[in-house]
Formats: structure tokens, C-alpha cells, sequence
């Protein structure tokens, strides 16, 4: 049974009981989501920029309106290439339907959240500008 919510929020506001995802130099990062083009991208919500971080089309793009993960019951395990578990938590679709997760990284001593597509085998996350892709990461699963 999946848990969460996704709530609306905006310039860097965190609802109560976010998820926390991550960490950028001493920053917690929280589990978000924007519309990008015609996809629902994951990506990361970094509070003292004002904005959600997603994903696409190689760069790392800032959201001022999103959605964050809230009251969620889930953990992160590792996982690599396409092999998506079971349980992975969908948290939004690519332009063409394809359903897209919420996975993380370790880059440059951040832990950094973003986006698992299943056809790509790789999670991109959004960092320093780019969107970078890494075939071992994290992923988010419910319980």
C-alpha cells in the first residue's frame, strides 16, 4: 500500500512533514516534483534557493512552483541499471508515459535526489548545472 502525498508549494517553502531526501553541504534536501515540457519530473527541493531542482534534456532546471512528498512511509535501497523493484515508488512520467522514480546519489559529497527511468537504466540528477546519470544509485520504495 503506498503512503504520501504530494502538496503544492513554492519559493522554497517546505510543508510540514516533508520528506527528506538528501543533503547539499549542510542543507537538507527534500523529495519534490515539478512539471517540465509534458513530463512530472522528481528532483530535489533546496529550500534557500527558492526553488525544486529537475532533471531533463541535460541541465539541471529550477522550479519555482512544485509539489513535495509529504507523510511518507518508504525507505532507500540500492539498485542498479533498469532492475526496478517491485515496490519502487512511482513519483511522476516522462513525456511519453513512461512512469518515473525518485532515486539518489552520492556526488562531490552531496547526497542528491532525482529521477529513475526505467528505459534509460540510469537515475539523473540535477547538479552543478547539468543533469548527470549514473547507472548505480538509489532508489525510493514504499514498505
Amino acid at each position: 500500500m503506498a503512503s504520501g502525498c504530494w502538496v503544492p508549494a513554492a519559493s522554497g517553502d517546505i510543508p510540514q512533514n516533508a520528506f527528506v531526501g538528501g543533503e547539499d553541504n549542510g542543507e537538507t534536501l527534500f523529495v519534490a516534483r515539478g512539471s517540465f515540457g509534458d513530463s512530472q519530473v522528481p528532483g530535489k527541493l533546496l529550500a534557500s534557493h527558492g526553488c525544486c531542482y529537475v532533471p531533463w534534456g541535460g541541465k539541471e532546471n529550477p522550479l519555482t512552483e512544485y509539489e513535495v512528498l509529504c507523510d511518507f512511509n518508504g525507505d532507500w535501497i540500492e539498485c542498479s541499471g533498469a532492475s526496478i523493484p517491485q515496490n519502487a515508488f512511482p513519483a511522476g512520467e516522462s513525456e511519453d508515459g513512461e512512469p518515473l522514480y525518485i532515486g539518489r546519489v552520492f556526488i562531490d559529497g552531496t547526497l542528491t535526489i532525482g529521477k529513475v527511468q526505467e528505459s534509460h537504466g540510469v537515475c539523473y540528477v540535477p547538479y552543478d548545472g547539468k543533469e548527470e546519470s549514473f547507472q548505480d544509485y538509489q532508489i525510493l520504495v514504499t514498505y
